[in-house]
C-alpha cells in the first residue's frame, strides 16, 4: 500500500489547483488535482502534507484539516491510501512548480475543469462543506475508469 496526501488551499472563494502539465509518463496528465505526493519513511501523514505544499507551492501552512480518506485499487498496480487536508492558513509567495501549473480556481468553476472521476465526488462533498469527515474506496479498472464507489465510515 502505498500512503500519499493531498491538500486543497482555500483563500476568498478559490481553491490552489495543480494541472499536471509538466512531468513525462504522468498517470495525472491533463488532469486538475490537489497539491501532495507520498509520505517518507519517518514522517506522519499531517508532516507529509506540510512538506509535499512547501515543496510544490512554495507556501508554509498553518492549521490543517483532514477531511478524510480515499481508498484507490487497482488490478494492475498497487494500492493507495491518500489522506485529504484543505486549509486556509497559510502564508509566502507560491513559486513555480516542477509537476504542473499552479492556479487558484472559483470553487464554483472546479466541476467544470478536467478532474478524476473519483475526485468529482469528494470534492463535491468537500467543497459543499459537509462537516464529516470521509472515507471512500474507489475501484478503477486497468484503463484507470472508475468502475466502483464505496462509502464507509471514517474511523
Amino acid at each position: 500500500m502505498i500512503y500519499s496526501s493531498c491538500g486543497y488551499l482555500v483563500k476568498e472563494g478559490k481553491v490552489l489547483m495543480l494541472y499536471r502539465n509538466k512531468k513525462k509518463n504522468d498517470v495525472n496528465a491533463g488532469k486538475w488535482i490537489g497539491v501532495g505526493g507520498k509520505k517518507e519513511q519517518g514522517e506522519d501523514m499531517e508532516t507529509c502534507m506540510r512538506r509535499e505544499i512547501r515543496e510544490e507551492t512554495g507556501l508554509v501552512v498553518g492549521k490543517l484539516k483532514e477531511e478524510g480518506i480515499i481508498d484507490f485499487i487497482y488490478p494492475h498496480k498497487e494500492a493507495e491510501k491518500i489522506t485529504i487536508y484543505t486549509s486556509s492558513d497559510f502564508h509566502g509567495d507560491i513559486t513555480e512548480c516542477n509537476e504542473g501549473t499552479l492556479a487558484w480556481i472559483d470553487k464554483n468553476k472546479i466541476p467544470d475543469l478536467s478532474l478524476w472521476e473519483g475526485d468529482r465526488i469528494f470534492l463535491k462533498r468537500m467543497l459543499n462543506h459537509n462537516p464529516e469527515k470521509f472515507h471512500f474506496i474507489f475501484e478503477y479498472d486497468e484503463h484507470d475508469v472508475l468502475r466502483k464507489v464505496k462509502e464507509e465510515k471514517y474511523e
